[in-house]
């Protein structure tokens, strides 16, 4: 086989690939779209679940999935984040940041129902947090902790050393140099991790079985149980059996995702230009 015949091959093999991914993606949406769009309403979107899900809609799970994404990534992201600046810019290439690089690694493998049993057994047993929107926020934060700090680290690791160097040589300290000139370029990169630390909350179902209970009204505070939509999802399928809802569930769960995407390809287009001029 010749080079020509090899790079034909490559590139059949390549777009093949491009295209089957694509077919899944929209079998898979096409067919939770027609199951579940002849169920979505003002009603379905404004109501309350009733009759653990067989009536009403989801309003309430909506709410505790916003209350949820929001507290844990008010936990995860400055910590990440400043995990990630310290790895970069404080700290040399040794054995100790070997070992919580790999500690990160190994953190983001760990399947979620383990977090889930380490959130049940130290923050809701041991800490008597019971069942909980704290509960559930600090173990998801513990979760997209990792995700946070790898890719807020890469893209730190992006900025050019001149930046720093021409910083520093104008007399401004290090923190200075951090915070205003470093950090502003990272920044597209570090929300981009952020959006993908969304996705995962929302997703996430096994961990907050355990920490957050599944309580079908809105959380008046930290220390209420709640359900979010993915759980809200998994109770409809596997335990009530009522498919027509969990389709409907399934949509909102997909156009969420969407709206996340897209606003987070606006918000990094609009921090590039304003950066770069």
């Amino acid at each position: 086989m010749n080079k020509k015949m090899q790079q034909n091959l490559a590139w059949i093999i390549l777009w093949g690939s491009a295209f089957l991914t694509l077919g899944i993606l929209f079998i898979i949406i096409g067919h939770i779209l027609q199951k579940g769009l002849p169920y979505i309403n003002w009603q379905f979107l404004l109501t309350d679940p009733e009759d653990m899900g067989r009536a009403g809609g989801i309003y309430s799970t909506i709410v505790t999935t916003i209350y949820l994404t929001f507290v844990s990534l008010l936990i995860a992201t400055p910590i990440g984040v400043g995990g990630a600046i310290y790895l970069t810019e404080y700290t040399k290439q040794n054995f100790l940041t070997k070992i919580i690089r790999f500690g990160t690694e190994t953190l983001a493998g760990i399947p979620s129902i383990i977090f889930g049993l380490f959130g049940f057994a130290f923050l809701v047993i041991y800490l008597n947090l019971q069942w909980s929107l704290l509960s559930g926020s600090l173990t998801v934060a513990f979760m997209i902790l990792p995700v946070v700090i790898r890719t807020a680290e890469e893209a730190l690791k992006t900025v050019p050393q001149s930046y720093r160097e021409g910083s520093l040589a104008l007399g401004a300290s290090k923190w200075q140099t951090i915070s205003k000139i470093i950090l502003p370029s990272a920044l597209p990169g570090i929300v981009t991790g952020i959006i993908l630390s969304i996705g995962r909350i929302i997703g996430e179902t096994a961990a907050l079985l355990l920490t957050l209970g599944g309580a079908l009204y809105i959380p008046q505070s930290l220390l209420d149980p709640g359900r979010t939509m993915s759980m809200h999802l998994y109770s409809l399928a596997a335990e009530v059996g009522a498919m027509d809802k969990a389709y409907a569930t399934s949509v909102v769960l997909i156009f969420t995702i969407f709206i996340i995407n897209i606003s987070a390809t606006f918000i990094t287009k609009c921090f590039m230009k304003r950066f770069t001029g």
